[in-house]
């Protein structure tokens, strides 16, 4: 389907022909219809998204100049209307509870288009895609079958075609990662049989990681295809597939002032109008608003205004065994700057004047120097021990944004870091410290190793990443974090996962000074890459962890950067 064989439909419409209005919208439809409901996986939105963007096509028709760019154009706007309908999702709706109801979109595109074997496979996988990737698949299967162009693709997205084309391969890799789990889910695997007993058959993100990571070490379940059968990539088996064709009862309602198209599917896939009318509308609906903004190149849709972000920098050399890069200068975050405290609830000047009274802790702001890996630290400061009570029990795995635990005592706690670049790369959102009554330092760091150590021959690759996979890209100015993060508490404070863009989980818990002091001693003589480091000097002016507040803003991901509290 090409806008340029439009043109005369196209420019007739946009002259009030009310038969070139029917005809454009029931040619277009199915376009549409793909793409969202692909891109939301048949959830029960699906019509209301599809309904919104002709909604506005039509009723900006008017001020589209070039008729040839109408399918790119008709695409950015249901691009458009995904991510808008992904940003007023309430809690509620993110669990998906709504759309049990609903016709899951990868059996649709199985039973219309009857696919058979690893095209049927390839399907049934995009289930266990995030919303991003599936926002990219629903506009690159169609490019693959021939609907859409790559210059289409990336204006949709609203990113280059060079950025498009690393994206798109991202995405694709991820995508075999799904279908080696429908396989695996497919076979005869006990041990498979046994990680998946306790699952409720829901594809979801912790799921995948769990099955993937089986995967990997199962040589039953990590073949490249079944006996005498050769896995064809995914976009060989997408080519030329037709349009999953819009369901019988699907209706269509479209208002504006003088101008009405009501559209309805019949038995017979051919289009009849109704009289029913989605609203009165005196003159054309307002084009789409430009707030659904995606950052770091389309990775993830804003939910906060710009400014409330880190900023994101390009990934930095992977630390060396030997002569890491001088640390960079120690400037105090809180210097005046009225951009760098854009919190809606800012704190009256009172409350300013007496921050200083309680200021305590140094600035860590900066990325760190790693030090000599056969150095062992020295020796960790003895803090008082009442212990320390979690919210989420001896030990909790935060594996999705929001999952927040609340640590309450006196004494040390464990962060342990897993980024997982193989699922998704990019601009990583470090988790926060919010609500802090009381002290709490950044008192060593341990595992073994820093996550950006090499864990390559070529020196290129380490947990943040390596070129085949993309690398997770740290807010300027954070530290490199260890494998393992340990921090004193004496109060009570709450520690909030705000993953959004690169993948990572965190497990959080309790912890002790001896527990502490056994893991930062480990040292390359035993299996470790290096020593850990203490940070703590045993006084108020120890280092406080980075994104740490007093305030409980609603949203966890905007505390801006500061070592200081």
């Amino acid at each position: 389907m090409d806008g340029r064989q439009w043109r005369s439909t196209i420019a007739a419409a946009q002259a009030g022909d009310r038969r070139a209005l029917d005809e454009l919208v029931e040619g277009w439809l199915p376009l549409v219809y793909n793409i969202v409901g692909r891109a939301l996986n048949g959830h029960a939105d699906v019509d209301d998204v599809v309904q919104d963007t002709m909604l506005r096509a039509v009723g900006n028709l008017d001020t589209l100049r070039d008729p040839d760019s109408f399918r790119s154009w008709l695409v950015a706007i249901a691009m458009r209307q995904i991510r808008d309908r992904a940003r007023r999702r309430t809690a509620d709706q993110l669990d998906d509870h709504d759309a049990q109801g609903a016709a899951d979109f990868a059996e649709l595109t199985v039973l219309r288009l009857q696919l058979e074997g690893q095209r049927k496979e390839v399907a049934e996988a995009v289930r266990w895609l995030d919303d991003e990737d599936r926002q990219l698949l629903s506009l690159w299967w169609l490019e693959v079958a021939g609907e859409l162009t790559r210059r289409e693709l990336a204006a949709a997205v609203g990113i280059s075609r060079q950025h498009a084309a690393v994206r798109v391969q991202r995405m694709k890799a991820r995508l075999e990662t799904a279908r080696g789990i429908v396989r695996a889910l497919d076979s005869s695997c006990s041990d498979l049989g046994r990680v998946t007993a306790r699952w409720s058959g829901q594809p979801d993100s912790v799921w995948r990681k769990r099955i993937a990571r089986h995967i990997r070490g199962c040589a039953r379940c990590d073949g490249h295809g079944r006996p005498g059968e050769v896995v064809v990539p995914a976009e060989r088996l997408l080519v030329g597939l037709a349009l999953v064709p819009v369901p019988v009862g699907f209706t269509l309602s479209l208002a504006f002032g003088g101008k009405t198209a009501v559209a309805a599917t019949t038995a017979t896939a051919s289009l009849s109008w109704s009289a029913k009318v989605i609203g009165a509308l005196t003159k054309p609906a307002v084009a789409v608003t430009a707030s659904a903004t995606v950052v770091a190149g389309g990775a993830y849709v804003v939910t906060q205004p710009s400014e409330d972000r880190p900023a994101q920098v390009a990934p930095t050399a992977l630390s060396t065994a030997r002569g890491p890069a001088p640390p960079a200068p120690r400037t105090p975050s809180r210097s005046p700057s009225p951009s760098s405290s854009p919190s809606p609830s800012a704190s009256p000047s009172p409350k300013k004047e007496k921050k200083p009274k309680n200021l305590y802790g140094t600035v860590v702001d900066v990325a760190d120097r790693a030090p000599d890996p056969d150095s062992p630290p020295a020796a960790l400061p003895r803090r008082p021990e009442s212990g320390v009570t979690s919210s989420g029990g001896p030990r909790t795995a935060m594996n999705h944004r929001g999952d927040n635990v609340t640590f309450t005592g006196q004494g040390y706690v464990l962060v342990r870091w897993q980024i997982l670049p193989e699922y998704r790369p990019g601009g990583l959102v470090m988790p926060a410290w919010t609500g802090l009554e009381g002290m709490l330092f950044h008192v060593a760091s341990g595992g073994g190793r820093r996550m950006d150590d090499p864990t390559s021959a070529d020196g290129r690759t380490s947990s943040m990443g390596g070129p085949d996979i993309g690398y997770t890209v740290l807010p300027e100015g954070a530290q490199q974090m260890w494998q393992n993060e340990y921090y004193y508490l004496d109060g009570t404070v709450t520690l909030t996962q705000n993953e959004r863009g690169a993948d990572y989980n965190i497990t959080v818990a309790p912890s002790t000074w001896d527990a502490v002091t056994e893991d930062i001693t480990v040292g390359p003589d035993r299996g470790a890459i290096r020593y850990g480091l203490v940070r703590d000097d045993g006084k108020d002016s120890a280092p406080v962890p980075q994104y740490v507040t007093r305030e409980r803003p609603a949203d966890a991901a905007t505390v801006p950067q500061r070592s200081e509290v």
